[in-house]
């Protein structure tokens, strides 16, 4: 894994955006379409706000998110309005968003059809992650129901998730979806997010610290300050 560190959030969110353009150009040089997976949460809101004006074709870039919280797209937690509001706008607007959330009372009930379009789409392309203080990653939580199950092998595309700091029933990508990556960045802020990650590199056990899975030939990107 290789390690960047910021002075501030400004710089972060400004070189990650100028990283992921990069290398979505470089691979729409060489295939018709590119996958691009984003996170949800308050961190990325800026790299976005950057990323949607950068010059590229984005009608040839589709977007989904790694996670979804099960709640309608107009809930303040719901990370398809973060996406909406900051990653589908000006000329990122051109893009194709793949959602992970429809208006049906469970997960588990949208799961076949909401999975359905990401196969053809796989494997992602360039992948961004967040993280938690608990080490959890897109919705994969250290102690949630379907945790080992998500992480296994053969894990479908998307699994239903619930935990305790979930804050309600989500979605996710599986662990062998995230891990098929061709690019990852996990980026997060904050000094406590720093040790939670050096922990998670100790521990190395993806049910203790799902992150750990993905970390290998990653890029974490942060910064001590906001």
């Amino acid at each position: 894994m290789k390690k960047i560190k910021y002075p501030d959030s400004e710089m972060m969110a400004m070189d990650l955006a100028d990283i992921l353009a990069a290398e979505l150009n470089g691979i729409l040089n060489t295939k018709e379409r590119v996958t691009l997976v984003v996170p949800g949460g308050t961190t990325p809101g800026p790299v976005f706000d950057i990323l949607s004006g950068v010059r590229l074709d984005w009608s040839r870039v589709n977007i989904l998110l790694t996670d979804e919280r099960w709640v309608p797209e107009d809930d303040p937690r719901s990370n398809t309005r973060l996406v909406r509001e900051h990653l589908l706008v000006d000329r990122a607007a051109e893009a194709t968003f793949i959602p992970l959330y429809a208006p049906i009372k469970t997960p588990e009930e949208a799961l076949a059809d909401l999975s359905k379009p990401i196969g053809p789409l796989l494997p992602i392309d360039v992948l961004v992650l967040g993280m938690g203080l608990d080490m959890h990653t897109a919705s994969l939580f250290p102690g949630a129901d379907n945790l080992e199950a998500a992480m296994a092998d053969d894990a479908p595309i998307l699994m239903p998730m619930r935990a305790k700091g979930a804050g309600g029933p989500r979605v996710t990508l599986t662990a062998p979806v995230l891990k098929g990556a061709m690019s990852t960045h996990v980026v997060y802020i904050g000094k406590a997010k720093n040790k939670a990650l050096k922990k998670a590199l100790k521990i190395n056990d993806p049910l203790r610290a799902p992150i750990s899975a993905f970390l290998k030939g990653a890029t974490a990107h942060w910064t001590p300050h906001k």
